[in-house]
């Protein structure tokens, strides 16, 4: 893996492996209860997984003509730098249709938590697919931000759950990575 892949994918993990420690031992009917308007935190963690497999299965297509893209450059740096900026505020955000539609009923946090793994292992095995001189093409096109490049929609992950960590008031204790 690219050197600048493996420290953004080594920090998306980190990150991951403290949030299930955290969970670890919340009671299940605590982790399965949501409150009006807000999600549960089983919600949560499948909406995290569904939006990253679905990142990396339009990462998967669109790697396929990775030659025939444009490196990022300081105009997408400039707007990742507002998009992580935008995930640090505890403003919530319309989930894109495509991920509503494809996110599955919730299950026991040990079924989502190896459901994320098994999906992890495929960002991994697909960012190992990813040559050095192409992390930074420009493959991933989020709702609002538009395009990114690969190592951008890895911290765009990292930024993701911290964002939804952030909106679940009894995990404010959780340590920074």
């Amino acid at each position: 893996m690219a050197p600048n892949l493996q420290k953004a994918f080594d920090t998306l993990e980190r990150q991951r492996a403290q949030l299930a420690a955290m969970l670890k031992d919340v009671p299940a009917d605590r982790y399965l209860k949501s409150t009006p308007g807000a999600w549960s935190l089983a919600q949560v963690i499948s909406h995290l997984i569904t939006s990253e497999r679905l990142s990396l299965i339009y990462m998967r297509k669109k790697a396929l003509g990775i030659d025939g893209f444009k490196d990022s450059g300081f105009r997408q740096a400039a707007v990742f730098v507002l998009l992580k900026i935008s995930q640090r505020f505890p403003f919530r955000y319309k989930a894109p249709k495509a991920v509503v539609e494809n996110t599955p009923d919730v299950v026991s946090r040990e079924e989502a938590f190896a459901q994320w793994d098994k999906a992890r292992q495929d960002l991994s095995n697909f960012l190992n697919s990813i040559a050095d001189q192409h992390s930074r093409r420009l493959i991933f096109k989020h709702p609002v931000a538009g395009m990114l490049d690969v190592r951008q929609s890895v911290a765009f992950m990292y930024e993701h759950v911290r964002h939804h960590r952030q909106a679940q008031p009894e995990q404010d204790d959780m340590p920074q990575p």
